[in-house]
């Protein structure tokens, strides 16, 4: 068996793919294609996202696009013309040459990923706001929840009198 280091793996999975830059890859989505953010959530957090952008988490990508998945999404296709990224562009040339085996021959990535979509100035939705999106999200729960036990109390107050 052929050894290889990663640093080769990654050539051979960036020589079958025909990278995109973030202005090529933003004006491909214009033209139909799916971008898809296979970051982890918190490097979301963390980093922000681009809006409109599909999540899939790297470790389900294969059986979501595989349009031969029991797993698969409707959007699954063998012509789909997909761009995965994550935040600098090393993980997802491994995770389109990875869709491209299993035959979603269109699959690329966004070369320099979140990173370089960022510095070209394209729309992020930033870390900062959400995060605070995620806290008012996670103070409205907690008001919801305290409501209802208090209804709860409340009713089994009613009820044993």
């Amino acid at each position: 068996m052929t050894r290889l280091s990663i640093d080769e793996v990654l050539a051979a999975a960036r020589a079958r793919l025909a990278r995109l830059g973030p202005v090529q890859a933003c004006e491909a989505v214009a033209d139909g294609a799916l971008l898809v953010d296979i970051r982890p959530h918190v490097q979301r957090l963390v980093e922000g996202e681009i809006p409109g952008a599909m999540i899939i988490e790297r470790n389900v990508l294969e059986w979501r696009f595989d349009p031969a998945s029991a797993a698969r999404l409707p959007v699954a296709s063998y012509d789909l013309h997909v761009i995965v990224f994550c935040s600098e562009g090393y993980t997802s040339s491994l995770a389109a040459a990875s869709l491209q085996v299993l035959g979603v021959w269109r699959a690329t990535d966004l070369d320099g990923g979140f990173r370089a979509w960022q510095a070209a100035g394209l729309p992020v939705t930033s870390a900062a706001s959400r995060r605070a999106i995620e806290r008012q999200l996670a103070r409205s729960r907690a008001r919801a929840q305290a409501s209802e036990r208090q209804s709860v109390r409340a009713r089994g107050q009613i009820s044993a009198s």
